[in-house]
């Protein structure tokens, strides 16, 4: 007993001597933290507090994500308080077995930045396992002649607990024959031994039982028990005995099942039956069993599974030899497992960052890795590589660590993933290596600007276009992902107003399809420039413009216009003087005309449609000018009416007309009749009986209409052509402003009558603004349809301003053209009497005419329309900044009609200079002549 208890004070001085030195070579070691618990602690039972013995700030434990790096995880660290806890059950001798000190290492990983802990945590024991024998009850046959002294191995009881907890004593209750022995081997088990004190007579006791008790250190100590049944036998002296007490042999882990491990013998000096030996395993645990098989005659031990030098580096097997008379002797035989090179590297990623923005600088972390290697020396040391990827290296980091980081910026664009194959290699013979293959996915960036398919855009866009009728498309590509490669459509910039963008053109912000808003007008828009914008929506966003031209083309919509001949100032017709003596090809006019569209569309050619005596004048084909073709007959009458038609070069061709009224004569006073001296003083009475008489001419009108129609029915076809007569156009008298039959192509917007009143007191010339509701019809005579004016406009139907007649008195001896009666000058227009200028169209076409031959007569030097330099006598009205830049500039098709000569300046007229004969004088053609 004394021998126990000092063996086991041996123990646990090895051990407190083994604590000492780990905590010294512990405490040498960076970033290392220890602790020591009990097991079989509950769960989240805490440890100790790990963030405040690593130095890390509470606070910053979420942004650090400190966590656990082990293979099994006994404990977690708990996010808000950084403590160390629990996490699964801890059994000392599940994990440890029988080692006296149970140490659990694992790491601790801390991000931003990255930290690696090494934390050992101390196992201790606690009494929670009871000595146990394997057998609750033991036979041992002991011959009688067996001497005293002689000691009998017993089968130990079993404590899976360790140190002071572990089994520490047997104990035998009291008896005159044995006692009890306690063997202590080097590897610190405790076997019983029965030792026989005196002789024994199986004659006169052949059987004893005893009770062996073993009791463990813990406070308070736990025990367990088994009987021995004792057997007295005969007498066999001699028991067997091995030839070595210790064998020692070393294997391959490579050996195959079924290989020789060792041969042990023993010898017996007995003979016969007594001699016969058989062999058996003697308290060894149930792995010995597993990988070795013990032939019981031969005593030849044999592997029976293969071996892992990893799981178990060494073998300890009792042995024991027994003869038939139970005499038996024991042996140990230690194997020890040679390593070969036959685990491959392993790797863990602990971390990986994935998806990783593209812009990452290089040296980026993007995964750590962590290896190792079961097999020792040589064989366990690991070093890693990454296959093919230049974009990527591999760092060595810390112990058995290493960091896999970008070598080089990355673009999505070209790569969108990665995948990375990382291979570890050992050092052994021949080595051996594996790999593992991490997948990275990139992130997008906004680092790809919108670019158009184009250059630039030109695209061509008829005229008179559908509103909302897609005019182009622009695209444009982003190869960016989501909303960095969503790309919408903007107009940032015209040439055009910004107030009229809007109203002109439109983009589709996520086709980039341009609408036209309107209608587009070749004559006042011929092209514009836009600055389109493709966006993307990323964080900035990034953009890219693109210029689109659109060119408006030309149709044929605008039908040539009449500027000359025209009416004049107040409405009337004028008409031209062309000398009796006039030879072949004299220019007698030229009628101008203009057209807004451009091209072909606008090329004029000119073309009598109908002339009083065909053969006698002729027009120019381009030109419009109007000369004679021969020269005046006597049968020829002194008026003529030329009808002229105007045609655009258009497909298919518009056309407007023009009607000329040429007067032959050597003179004014020839051509005009007498005019009144005063225009006689209105009667109130006179114009009272003039409304009444005006009220019964249309109820009279209206009846006669109504008889007229019903004659009509009857005698339709027996009735004679004169009786038609008055129906006929430009016999009759008109109710309203009209265009003749044969004339509906005109520019000017009205067409007028001329003609005589039947009950007139006077004979004098009127000017008649005729309105639909007021029309004599019983005081007006239908007169020569060749004296009606039909220079006519498109806006036809449209009433005179003044339901009055105005009177003018006979001209005097004294009498030259006023400014009124030139064409196209700029006195043609005398305002009302008010003074104000006239705003209709007709007076808006007659300013122009009168801009051009002012520009025509100021280009000719001869005269200065009395309003100074550039001005056309209209200083008056608008002021010195209307000047010639205002208008367009038609003087090429303004001439003076009837010789080359040019207008003279109205002081030369109050000289009494009178204009040369012939040179094409024009009249207003409504004054009434002298029956």
């Amino acid at each position: 007993m004394r021998l126990s208890t000092e063996t086991s004070g041996r123990t646990r001085w090895r051990q407190v001597l083994l604590l000492f030195l780990l905590s010294l070579f512990r405490g040498a070691l960076p970033n290392q933290i220890r602790y020591s618990i009990p097991e079989e602690l509950a769960k989240n039972s805490v440890v100790g507090n790990l963030a405040k013995d690593l130095g890390l700030s509470v606070p910053d434990l979420s942004a650090r994500k400190l966590r656990i790096s082990a293979e099994k995880e006994y404990f977690v660290v708990k996010p808000e308080s950084g403590e160390l806890l629990v996490s699964n059950r801890i059994d000392r001798e599940e994990i440890c077995g029988r080692k006296p000190l149970c140490v659990l290492d694992f790491d601790t990983v801390a991000e931003n930045p990255l930290n690696i802990f090494h934390v050992t945590v101390i196992v201790e024991d606690i009494n929670d396992n009871t000595p146990l024998f394997k057998q609750s009850k033991i036979d041992l046959k002991i011959g009688e002649s067996t001497k005293p002294g002689k000691t009998f191995p017993l089968d130990p009881a079993l404590d899976s607990d360790a140190g002071p907890n572990s089994l520490q004593r047997y104990y035998l209750n009291g008896n005159e024959y044995f006692d009890l022995r306690e063997i202590q081997t080097p590897d610190g088990h405790k076997y019983p031994e029965l030792i026989l004190k005196h002789s024994l007579d199986r004659e006169e006791q052949n059987f004893h039982q005893l009770l062996l008790t073993a009791v463990d250190g813990g406070d308070p100590p736990q025990s367990g028990t088994t009987q021995i049944q004792i057997q007295v036998t005969d007498a066999n002296d001699n028991p067997p005995v091995f030839s070595q007490d210790v064998y020692r042999v070393s294997l391959q882990e490579g050996v195959p099942p079924g290989f020789l491990v060792l041969r042990v013998t023993a010898t017996d000096q007995d003979e016969g039956v007594n001699a016969e030996i058989t062999y058996s395993f003697h308290n060894v645990d149930e792995q010995v069993k597993q990988f070795f098989n013990l032939n019981q005659r031969t005593g030849e031990i044999t592997s029976n599974d293969d071996f892992d030098f990893e799981i178990a580096n060494s073998y300890t097997l009792r042995i024991e030899a027994k003869d038939p008379g139970d005499l038996a002797a024991h042996c140990s035989v230690q194997v020890d497992i040679l390593d070969e090179n036959d685990c491959a590297p392993e790797m863990i990623v602990t971390s990986v960052f994935t998806p990783l923005p593209e812009d990452s600088p290089p040296g980026t972390l993007i995964a750590l890795i962590k290896t190792k290697d079961r097999d020792s020396g040589e064989n366990g040391e690991v070093y890693c590589q990454i296959l093919g990827k230049a974009e990527f290296i591999l760092k060595s980091y810390l112990k058995n660590y290493y960091k896999l980081t970008t070598d080089k910026t990355l673009d999505r664009e070209e790569i969108s993933e990665y995948n990375i194959t990382v291979m570890a290699t050992d050092r052994g013979n021949p080595p051996l290596s594996s790999s593992i293959t991490i997948t990275l996915h990139i992130a997008d960036v906004n680092d790809n600007t919108p670019v158009f398919h184009q250059a630039s855009y030109v695209v061509h866009v008829p005229e008179n276009n559908p509103p909302g009728a897609s005019i182009a498309h622009v695209s444009a590509s982003d190869p960016d992902l989501g909303p960095n490669g969503h790309v919408s459509y903007s107009i940032v910039a015209s040439d055009l107003e910004p107030r009229a963008l809007s109203s002109y053109v439109s983009v589709n912000p996520q086709s980039g399809v341009v609408f036209a808003q309107r209608a587009f007008d070749h004559e006042q828009l011929r092209a514009f420039e836009l600055t389109l914008q493709a966006r993307d929506h990323g964080s900035p966003a990034l953009s890219s413009n693109v210029s689109l031209r659109v060119l408006v083309g030309d149709r044929n919509d605008n039908a040539p216009r009449v500027l000359y001949p025209a009416l004049g100032p107040d409405g009337s017709a004028l008409f031209d003087t062309v000398p009796r003596a006039a030879q072949p090809g004299y220019l007698v006019t030229k009628v101008v005309a203009v057209d807004a569209d451009s091209g072909h569309n606008a090329w004029l050619s000119y073309h009598v449609l109908q002339a009083s005596e065909p053969g006698l004048f002729s027009v120019g084909l381009r030109t419009g000018e109007v000369r004679t073709a021969r020269a005046l007959g006597d049968r020829d009458a002194a008026r003529q009416r030329l009808l002229v038609a105007v045609r655009d070069g258009g497909q298919p061709p518009l056309s407007a007309t023009a009607t000329l009224l040429l007067v032959f004569a050597d003179s004014l006073q020839e051509a005009l009749p007498d005019l009144s001296d005063q225009p006689a003083p209105s009667d109130p009475q006179a114009e009272l009986q003039f409304y009444l008489v005006v009220a019964l001419a249309l109820i009279s009108v209206l009846f006669l209409l109504a008889v007229i129609l019903a004659v009509a029915l009857h005698l339709r076809r027996s009735s004679s052509p004169a009786a038609w007569g008055c129906f006929k156009p430009g016999l009759c008298v008109k109710s309203a402003p009209g265009v003749l039959p044969h004339y509906s192509e005109g520019t000017l917007p009205y067409s007028y009558n001329l003609c005589v009143a039947s009950q007139s007191a006077k004979t004098e010339f009127n000017f008649l603004n005729i309105t639909p509701e007021v029309v004599p019809p019983q005081d007006l005579l239908c007169e020569d349809a060749s004296w009606v004016p039909s220079t006519n406009h498109g806006d036809a139907g449209v009433p005179f301003a003044s339901d009055t007649i105005l009177k003018q008195a006979p001209p005097n001896t004294d009498w030259r053209f006023s400014q009124a009666q030139r064409p196209g000058t700029s006195g043609s227009q005398n305002g009302d009497e008010t003074g104000t200028w006239p705003n209709n169209q007709f007076d808006t076409e007659m300013l122009q005419a009168m801009i051009l031959a002012s520009a025509s007569e100021a280009a000719d030097g001869s005269s200065t329309l009395g309003g100074g330099a550039g001005t056309m006598g209209l200083s008056a009205r608008y002021g010195p900044q209307f000047t010639l830049q205002h208008v367009p500039d038609y003087r090429q098709n303004v001439y003076i009609p009837g010789s080359n000569a040019t207008l003279t300046n109205a002081a030369g007229k109050r000289d009494g200079k009178a204009p040369a004969g012939g040179n094409g004088n024009k009249k207003k053609s409504g004054k009434k002549e002298k029956k």
